[in-house]
């Protein structure tokens, strides 16, 4: 059950992919501190049972499950409306965790692959922050945070992933550009590294390429989504208030 008290009690949250893997379990770990949440994928099925969980958790608030594609603003600006309509106010925390991969070697990858990713990663990234900063603006939110979820891959690098890098080194440095314009408004904004970790997304990497990077992790292991949403629990709560512009590493130590 989750805590009547808890660190983002009363707070209004949302998190886009939060459909599958760490999204859905960043889903969990706000809503057990006792955020509501606001689950949103381009999957509306996969975000009514996130939201399905969330309220067998229990406690005292209702959650709701919203379809998007966040590469496209329209949908982007639709989901806005729809969570102020609900709930009477912006969400004060935000997670960017929607993402895809479209993965191939630079010289075999064509247009569409490349454009997907980016679209998705990146631009809806984008999208969904600009909008939901307008929006918390709008509402006098106090005590707005907006995580970014990118990847350790937009800094080693990765045989088959150029446009998954790109796109997650971009969310780096958009997250680092925005943490400076928000401040004078109060809005943090801070993204959150994740390396390999057992997702839908990882299992499609074939065995012999994750036990390689498996060699490189000083753990050994991948890391679980929970492991990721923990840090994304601390980036959204009051107990990182004076933490902006950051990019967190959560790997087991992968080295960079």
């Amino acid at each position: 059950m989750a805590s009547p008290i808890g660190l983002l009690s009363g707070r209004l949250a949302l998190v886009t992919g939060g459909g599958s893997g760490i999204g859905r379990a960043v889903c969990h770990v706000l809503a057990r501190e006792g955020a509501r949440v606001v689950v949103a994928d381009l999957n509306s099925i996969a975000a009514e049972e996130t939201k399905k969980h969330l309220d067998d958790i229990g406690g005292r608030y209702e959650h709701l499950a919203l379809p998007v594609d966040v590469s496209v603003g329209r949908s982007v600006q639709s989901l806005i409306v729809d969570i102020r309509g609900k709930f009477n106010a912006a969400p004060s925390i935000v997670v960017n965790s929607a993402g895809i991969t479209r993965d191939n070697f630079l010289l075999k990858m064509d247009e569409n692959s490349w454009n997907a990713v980016m679209n998705v990663n990146l631009k809806g990234t984008f999208l969904v922050t600009q909008a939901a900063a307008a929006a918390m603006l709008d509402d006098k939110v106090p005590k707005s945070s907006i995580i970014n979820i990118a990847s350790i891959i937009g800094k080693t690098g990765n045989v088959g992933q150029c446009n998954y890098a790109a796109s997650k080194a971009g969310v780096e440095a958009f997250t680092r550009s925005v943490s400076k314009e928000l401040a004078k408004y109060n809005i943090r904004c801070n993204a959150v590294l994740p390396g390999f970790i057992e997702t839908p997304m990882v299992q499609s990497v074939p065995d012999k390429v994750k036990e390689k990077f498996k060699a490189l992790i000083p753990f050994g292991r991948m890391g679980l989504p929970e492991e990721v949403a923990e840090v994304v629990l601390f980036l959204a709560s009051d107990r990182s208030s004076y933490v902006t512009g950051n990019c967190i590493e959560v790997s087991g130590g992968l080295a960079t």
